[in-house]
């Protein structure tokens, strides 16, 4: 099997927060449960991340709003003969027990992490560049040299009530990324674009490369179409520049 390189590009600003918020809690779950100070500190700075753009975004209602709707849309396949209806029951009942989780007035995720003093004494310093040296924060070097069940105790209560958000992601993540129908599409001269249809939301291009490549795309878009640049960069000291190459790839579309 050709293993591949998946680029992908958001095409509106919900979508791109839930992948910012995918890629931070994949780096979390990498350290989490590991034992040595690096590892727990990744995770704790991932964590303040993750609980950074859980402020400045609606995140749970958000991902209300993409669940419920495509609750609306599985419940329309419910009478296609031509549809596994087992499997679509299972995603259903998948989507309804999260929501459920989602709209209870006690779920507050990352409520954990904000009315704990250790950790804002951790984030205040994280903002200066080896702020979180030992002799600024002497109380986080005496925690990161604790027992290792005691530290993870204290890693995984601060991540407890982010986890309904991380699957509810992984669910709205994969179930967009499941719409797409692939096509092979040519790029002449590593430059291809395309409309959107007015009458289909678009939320994610997705572009496939062999790993051999030497190419990567650089996509952009937005309602109307999408573009695509197909860079080389020869060496790390120069500017990466387009092929003047035709480039054949795959597309995916995902319009759910």
């Amino acid at each position: 099997m050709q293993i591949r390189i998946i680029y992908e590009q958001p095409l509106n600003e919900r979508i791109r927060t839930f992948l910012r918020l995918e890629h931070l809690f994949k780096i979390t779950n990498h350290h989490i449960n590991s034992s040595s100070e690096w590892d727990n500190r990744a995770a704790i700075t991932n964590l303040l991340n993750i609980a950074d753009i859980m402020t400045r975004s609606d995140i749970k209602s958000d991902l209300i709003k993409e669940l419920d709707r495509h609750l609306s849309t599985l419940n329309t396949l419910a009478v296609n003969p031509n549809v596994d209806q087992d499997r679509l029951a299972s995603i259903i009942e998948n989507i309804i027990s999260i929501l459920d989780s989602l709209k209870k007035p006690s779920c507050q995720p990352g409520q954990n992490i904000k009315q704990d003093e250790f950790i804002t004494s951790i984030k205040q310093r994280n903002i200066i560049p080896g702020g979180s040296c030992n002799f600024d924060l002497p109380n986080y070097h005496y925690w990161l040299h604790k027992q290792i069940d005691d530290r993870l105790n204290d890693i995984n209560h601060w991540y407890g009530d982010l986890i309904i958000v991380h699957d509810g992601l992984k669910l709205a993540l994969n179930m967009i990324r499941n719409s797409a129908n692939p096509v092979t599409e040519q790029a002449p001269s590593g430059f291809f674009q395309k409309p959107i249809e007015s009458n289909i939301s678009c939320q994610l291009i997705r572009i496939f490369l062999p790993v051999e490549s030497k190419l990567y795309p650089e996509i952009s878009g937005g309602k109307h179409r999408f573009t695509v640049r197909f860079m080389e960069q020869s060496s790390t000291k120069s500017r990466p520049v387009q092929t003047h190459d035709n480039v054949e790839f795959e597309l995916h579309c995902c319009i759910l």
